[in-house]
């Protein structure tokens, strides 16, 4: 896809979803957008009356669209400065200022050479899921994993929208793990992400998978390691990381 220069624009908000009691979806259009791959995130800016900028990074949910739609979901951090923006005072019809895509490594596109492991945790769930949202679409689907870590089962994001994917589509496996609270009849992972739970993951779609990962730093590099241990190549594994703790 042929690069394009990166200019600040405006947005409008469209519809606002619920995912978790603290994560949001944003449905925006953008009338000069470039249709972005998964895997791709945008920057943010917001600016104060007396002009004070505040500027936040997000990834895009979506499979790519022509028409200059696309979507963020969006984690409410207590103490940050754009997420409270977005949860507490966006309202349809909004705009806001920002720019992208952005970014050309931890992507995904169709054609890509043999089966994919997608692995999360918490919010890194986001540009993994406009990864199945556009092999979704595809003619031609990769035998795709999905392992997703979450604290409780109500903070899956996306939960019905996966499970839905999941049961309608045979080459599309879904494993849980939820590491702090389950409920009653849990039958998927309850702790954290380790070599056991990376050699189930890797159960169906071979041992050299293309490998995204994404979450909070001690994850990321707990899955990297263990798929490397594991004899995945290195090259094969891409990873996207935030924050200082699992």
């Amino acid at each position: 896809m042929p690069s394009h220069p990166l200019h600040w624009e405006i947005a409008t908000v469209g519809a606002i979803r619920d995912e978790t009691p603290g994560v949001k979806s944003f449905s925006l259009l953008a009338p000069e957008w470039q249709p972005h791959r998964p895997g791709q995130h945008v920057d943010v800016r917001l600016t104060a009356p007396d002009g004070y900028q505040a500027q936040r990074s997000y990834s895009i949910a979506s499979a790519p669209e022509p028409d200059g739609r696309f979507d963020l979901t969006v984690e409410r951090i207590a103490d940050g400065e754009v997420s409270p923006y977005f949860h507490d005072v966006l309202v349809p019809g909004d705009e806001v200022e920002l720019r992208g895509p952005i970014g050309g490594y931890f992507v995904w596109e169709r054609g890509l050479e043999g089966p994919v492991l997608l692995i999360a945790g918490g919010s890194g769930v986001v540009p993994l899921m406009a990864i199945l949202r556009d092999r979704a679409a595809a003619d031609s689907r990769p035998a795709a994993t999905l392992l997703y870590s979450s604290r409780t089962i109500d903070d899956v994001i996306y939960r019905d929208e996966l499970e839905r994917l999941a049961a309608s589509d045979a080459g599309l496996r879904l494993l849980h793990t939820l590491t702090r609270e389950q409920p009653p009849g849990w039958t998927g992972f309850a702790r954290r992400i380790d070599k056991p739970m990376l050699e189930e993951a890797l159960k169906g779609i071979g041992p050299q998978p293309l490998t995204y990962i994404c979450g909070p730093t001690l994850l990321v590099e707990a899955a990297a390691n263990g798929l490397v241990d594991l004899g995945v190549n290195p090259g094969r594994i891409r990873t996207e990381r935030f924050g200082p703790t699992s």
